[in-house]
This record gives C-alpha cells, sequence and structure tokens, in this order.
C-alpha cells in the first residue's frame, strides 16, 4: 500500500525502511533531477549511509555530487563532469563507460534496490506523468520489484504524449515545491556560428529528421536553420531538446503534427517547459526509441549532429578526454552516428572548431591519444568545422587525411600535413 509523507527526508526514510542496510539507489538526471532530497538528505546524512546512486546525469545539465552526502556513499554512472571529480578521485564514484543503450539495458535487469521518480501532479484518473523526464525512469516502473518514492512536483509538466503511470505504482508519494534544473543558453561565439550555417547547408531545404546533441553546436545548427525560413518539413528525433529548438518552431520549420518532436527529457528555461506543457508536437519516449539504432535506421533523412572535442586525421573523434582528463562520457553519440549511416538518405555529422586556446591549438590533430578514440574511423562520416564540411565516408586513408586538413585551422595545415607524411611512411 502507497504511503503518503509530510517531507521529503520523512518519505525518504520510510523508503529506505523497504530494503535496509547498502542499496543501490536509481535517480533520474536532467530535468529529472531530484534536487529537492538533495537538500533534504543534506540536511539529514544519515539517510544517504551506505546508498551507492545509480543513474545518468550529464555533464554541463548536472551538477551535484549525491556521494558527498555521506562518507559511505558511493555512485555508478556512465559520465564525468567537474562536480564528480573530487569524489572520482577519492574513489567514490565509479565510471562505467557505456553506450546510452547499455546504460538502459542495465536499468532493465541489472542490481537496483530502490528508487526516487520525480513526477507531475496526480490527474483525474489519478495517474501521474513522467514530465519532461522519460529517458530511463519508465523502465524503473516497469520493474515490480524495486519499491519507488513518488517526488510529486508542481513545476513538472504534463505533457500530452509522455509517458503515464498509476500513482498506486509508488511505495511511497511525497511533494516538494523545489523548481526543476534549468539550463540556460550562454552567448554564442562567432565560431559556432558557421560552423551552424555549414551544417545547415548540409540539411539544406528538403524534409529531415534532425537529431542534435548538448551544448553551442545544437543552438548554432538550430538558429541557422531557423534563419534561413523555409517549409515546415524538419522533425525531430532526439535525446534532449533545449531552447534552442523554440526558435526552430516559431520561425515555421517544424512540422505542425502530433508527435513531430519525439525525445527522452526537455531541458531548459520556464519558455521551454510551459511550451512542451501545451504543444502537442511533443513527445516523450524512452531511451530505447530515442537512441535504438534500429528505431533510428527506420527514419527517412536521419540526421544526427553532435559535437567532439578532437578529430584525427585517421577520422577518429574523441568526446571524452581533454588534456588526458575525462570531462565527459559516450552518451548516445555512437547510437545516433551508426542510426544516421544506415537511415535512408540519413546524414551522421560531427562539429568542432577548428582550434583551441585562442587558435593555438589545433583541434583537428594528427593522432589522438590511446585513451581517447570515442567514435571510430569507421563511424564517422561528415566532420564539419568552420572551415568547412567534408565527407570521409568511403574516403580512403590519404583521402581522409587529405580532407581534413583542409577542414582546419590555415595556420596548423602545414604541420598536419608534415605529420601526416610522417605518419603514413609508416602505415
Amino acid at each position: 500500500m502507497m504511503q503518503n509523507a509530510n517531507s521529503l527526508a520523512e518519505g525518504f526514510a520510510t523508503l529506505r525502511t523497504l530494503r535496509p542496510g547498502p542499496a543501490r539507489l536509481y535517480l533520474a538526471g536532467c530535468s529529472g533531477e531530484p534536487v529537492g532530497l538533495y537538500a533534504a538528505l543534506g540536511a539529514e546524512p544519515e539517510l544517504a549511509r551506505d546508498l551507492t546512486f545509480v543513474g545518468v546525469p550529464v555533464p554541463g545539465l548536472n551538477h551535484l555530487d549525491w556521494t558527498g552526502l555521506h562518507a559511505t556513499a558511493r555512485a555508478e554512472m556512465p559520465f564525468m563532469y567537474g562536480a564528480m571529480r573530487d569524489g572520482f578521485a577519492a574513489g567514490k564514484i565509479l565510471l562505467r563507460p557505456m553506450h546510452y543503450t547499455e546504460s538502459y539495458r542495465e536499468m532493465q535487469a541489472g542490481p537496483i534496490d530502490l528508487a526516487v521518480i520525480m513526477v507531475s501532479p496526480p490527474e483525474a484518473d489519478g495517474r501521474v506523468s513522467l514530465g519532461l523526464s522519460a529517458d530511463f525512469s519508465g523502465v524503473i516502473l516497469a520493474r515490480p520489484d524495486i519499491p519507488v518514492m513518488a517526488v510529486i512536483n508542481p513545476w513538472m509538466p504534463a505533457p500530452a504524449d509522455t509517458l503515464r503511470v498509476p500513482l498506486s505504482r509508488f511505495d511511497v508519494a511525497v511533494e516538494d515545491d523545489t523548481p526543476l534544473v534549468e539550463l540556460t543558453e550562454s552567448a554564442l561565439p562567432p565560431v559556432f556560428a558557421r560552423i551552424g550555417e555549414q551544417i545547415a547547408d548540409l540539411v539544406g531545404g528538403d524534409a529531415a529528421c534532425l537529431q542534435f546533441g548538448i551544448g553551442n553546436v545544437q543552438q548554432a545548427v538550430l538558429k541557422a536553420l531557423a534563419e534561413a525560413g523555409g517549409r515546415a518539413n524538419l522533425t525531430i528525433h532526439s535525446g534532449l531538446v533545449t531552447d534552442p529548438v523554440l526558435g526552430l518552431i516559431d520561425a515555421g520549420r517544424v512540422v505542425d503534427a502530433p508527435g513531430a518532436i519525439l525525445t527522452g527529457v526537455a531541458m531548459g528555461t520556464k519558455a521551454l517547459y510551459n511550451r512542451v506543457a501545451r504543444d502537442r508536437r511533443f513527445r516523450f519516449r524512452g531511451v530505447d526509441v530515442t537512441h535504438g539504432i534500429e528505431v533510428l535506421a527506420r527514419i527517412p533523412r536521419f540526421t544526427a549532429i553532435n559535437s567532439v572535442l578532437e578529430v584525427d586525421l585517421f577520422g577518429q573523434a574523441n568526446a571524452e578526454f581533454m588534456k588526458g582528463q575525462q570531462v565527459s562520457g559516450i552518451g548516445g553519440l555512437a547510437n545516433f552516428l551508426r542510426g544516421a549511416a544506415v537511415s535512408d538518405g540519413g546524414m551522421p555529422i560531427v562539429a568542432l572548431p577548428s582550434t583551441a586556446a585562442k587558435g593555438q591549438v589545433s583541434r583537428i590533430v594528427s593522432r589522438l591519444g590511446p585513451e581517447g578514440v570515442s567514435v571510430p574511423r569507421s563511424d564517422i562520416g561528415w566532420v564539419v568545422t568552420e572551415h568547412g564540411a567534408v565527407n570521409l565516408r568511403g574516403a580512403s586513408v590519404d583521402e581522409r587525411a587529405k580532407r581534413l586538413i583542409s577542414i582546419a585551422d590555415p595556420a596548423h595545415r602545414g604541420a598536419l600535413a608534415e605529420a601526416w607524411a610522417g605518419m603514413r611512411a609508416g602505415l
């Protein structure tokens, strides 16, 4: 029987009685992160004793280290971000490099003892929704072996097409009005505007289904597509959407039909959250749908647009390491590139500025370090910098290097050509 609690701490204490002792606790990430619970456990840290936090918090979107709540708290996750650095160095965080679909399978059948999931307020039929965050929590709720606490948050929208479950599915329910995690866009550096224009030219005026990653590249591409104008012939199938998608909608580029924007998570400002609540184009699904390669392969002109940190002259990409230090994870990058590669008319695209450190460091490099290959050369298609776009699919090793050097910063092209000549002689 579901139990109601008057506070997050009281509710969580009740949940812990259902699995006494050490426990593996699932928490949602992105806009579904229960930040009110973090504050409650901070005030009563003994409630976090012997917990291992399991979930998929995302760099740039989530900023809490839950292992800092108690000396015995631990975490397992597939990403690395700044707030986790101390916990990782102390051995409290187990980093598990996995694709998003592998993380999803872990949630389906892996060892999880308890879960806390934020939901929208109950509707007239007694159901609650996962609102903006349907990526992983649905598969947790499908497992009757996991006791779950519902955090009912009035700020969580209830989109027309997202997963809904009876409130009675939860073992404990508590209300919390802590505002949702938000993401605000920063000013767009000019180099990214040029990258966005390059990618918009690749997409062209034809119908396409877009996927895009997090950050400046996404913002730049959507802005460029909105400014280019044209018919409402774009749909979206992406793991995440943020505020820049509103500009594309308002420019009349997105098909006006239910489900034209399929995503697992919406994360941005209240402007996005309010639009999601009333625009029937938004459809929320789990990772099995948003990232499933067999699903992506069936989408005509599926165009995957993602950023990476470096690309070497073999066409390998690094999306995880900076100066030898892990700063992110593979996430859904490979899934999307592979799905786009087999889609009819699809385009797998990775993008990056050509330099870092005010032009002193080339991000088109001769060869990645041994730890830095996030995407093998066989999965790379289009590579875009502010200096152009090249397609590596089917190209020979020599042609790949030549094309990549052509979109490097001009100041670094000579050194790259010289490096390739030396490497080529040893192949």
